[in-house]
């Protein structure tokens, strides 16, 4: 274990050394997310009954923040050390494929969880939350950032440069995000969008995550949580497939 703990050590101080970059930043942009919208719909807008729009907005800007800052730290971790030639240093000693998975996908774990209570900690000094299921909090924002953490892996391992790092995040994992259901319930779009939504995986974590604080939700947690274990199965595979083979990092 002593590779991977050290690995996963080194990714841990890449991005705390830097926190003001890599969790400050984040934090502020979603409270600025709540104050605009909030003040602009708070008393135009009610989701769920007895909940205020601002009170559902914070779990969508919490998970939002989780999922993003996630990815952001496995893909920008990998294309940083390709770029500045220092990946060698990684794959040169005796790290299994499942070590490297672990140790990238655990700090992005981390990482997101870090920005997500930090937003958290704030917006609730704001709008007191209610929490209807606490271990359902919990769970999906430790999957929800285990998934975007293995897609950061994988556009990582794929990308070669960080313009191709932002293609990824700005035409995947962004409209992604935002179409999951953060600023709205999907019961408020036509029939035809509600069905689209439901084809994205990013809904059912932000679903199940909101269901943790109203005991509410647009589709019930247990179908959520089947259909995000399943991603989280899949994009697993796939990025332990990659780093076995060693697909554009090893040749």
């Amino acid at each position: 274990m002593t590779g991977f703990l050290t690995l996963l050590r080194k990714e841990l101080l890449r991005f705390w050394k830097v926190a003001v970059q890599t969790v400050a930043a984040p934090v502020l942009t979603a409270v600025l997310y709540l104050l605009v919208f909030s003040q602009a719909l708070s008393n135009q807008v009610q989701v769920f009954p007895g909940v205020s729009y601002s009170a559902f907005l914070i779990p969508g800007l919490v998970m939002m923040s989780v999922l993003q800052n996630a990815f952001a730290n496995a893909s920008s971790s990998l294309v940083q050390s390709k770029i500045t030639g220092n990946l060698v240093f990684v794959l040169l000693p005796p790290l299994s494929s499942l070590e490297l998975y672990g140790a990238y996908v655990l700090a992005s774990v981390l990482r997101g969880l870090l920005v997500g209570l930090g937003v958290f900690a704030v917006t609730a000094w704001l709008y007191p939350p209610s929490f209807a299921a606490p271990v359902w909090i919990l769970v999906f924002a430790i999957l929800g950032s285990a998934i975007l953490g293995t897609m950061g892996l994988i556009g990582g391992i794929w990308a070669e440069k960080f313009d191709q790092v932002a293609l990824f995040q700005n035409f995947l994992i962004m409209p992604a995000t935002f179409l999951a259901g953060v600023f709205y319930s999907v019961h408020s779009l036509p029939p035809f969008w509600q069905k689209v939504s439901h084809l994205n995986p990013f809904f059912y974590m932000v679903d199940g995550f909101r269901y943790g604080f109203f005991g509410q939700s647009d589709v019930p947690p247990l179908t959520s949580l089947v259909i995000v274990l399943l991603t989280l199965a899949v994009v697993s595979g796939i990025a332990l497939r990659m780093l076995q083979t060693g697909w554009r990092i090893r040749h």
